[in-house]
């Protein structure tokens, strides 16, 4: 089964596999985070180091197996956030979700990390259409709409919001591979080759 590059390098991050070895980077991330994670993140309010262990341990499973390829965003070698792509959106999709350490956001690192992840994505065999889902209220959404990500579907949650921040509606974006254009590293689009006269 084809699977994604390892490492992909945006602007102003490196996004890399997750290792075993980063649980102490990623714990203390998380911890620091808890406060702008858990009005959005639902996994956020019941956080732990063996939580964290067990996330590190499925995602090697997940890779394996093709299901999930989860990131490290890093810069300068500090796990600052995490990222991914994720096969649950059926046949020909693969949905992104991401997050970043408060200390990093307002940078464009998210839009940078969530581009190289399209750019990636799109080499996979079979993938036609990548999309981001989140709940309506979500301030996270920008980074979506930055890179050309549509919305084609509102769906309000049966259940409710599942966190204190949300208000109970999904969105759901979606961009395809004949949308895409290429981005430098930032996540910025590139202009059209100047005409040649």
């Amino acid at each position: 089964m084809a699977e994604p590059a390892a490492i992909l390098r945006s602007d102003q991050a490196v996004l890399r596999r997750w290792r075993t070895g980063d649980l102490d980077a990623l714990d203390r991330a998380i911890t620091e985070s808890l406060e702008h994670l858990m009005p959005w993140m639902p996994w956020a309010a019941d956080h732990g180091r063996h939580r964290t262990a067990g996330f590190l341990a499925g995602s090697h499973e997940e890779w394996a197996t093709g299901e999930a390829f989860a990131y490290a965003i890093t810069t300068d070698g500090t796990v600052i956030g995490g990222c991914g792509l994720h096969r649950r959106i059926g046949a020909g999709g693969l949905e992104i979700g991401y997050w970043l350490h408060p200390r990093w956001t307002g940078r464009g690192l998210a839009t940078g990390a969530v581009a190289a992840l399209v750019d990636e994505g799109f080499t996979l065999p079979g993938i036609e259409r990548l999309e981001i889902h989140h709940d309506a209220a979500a301030a996270s959404a920008a980074v979506a709409r930055r890179l050309g990500f549509a919305e084609v579907d509102r769906v309000p949650e049966p259940e409710g919001p599942s966190t204190p921040g949300e208000v109970g509606i999904e969105v759901v974006r979606r961009l395809t591979a004949d949308q895409w254009r290429p981005r430098d590293r930032s996540g910025m689009e590139k202009p059209p080759p100047a005409a040649r006269g």
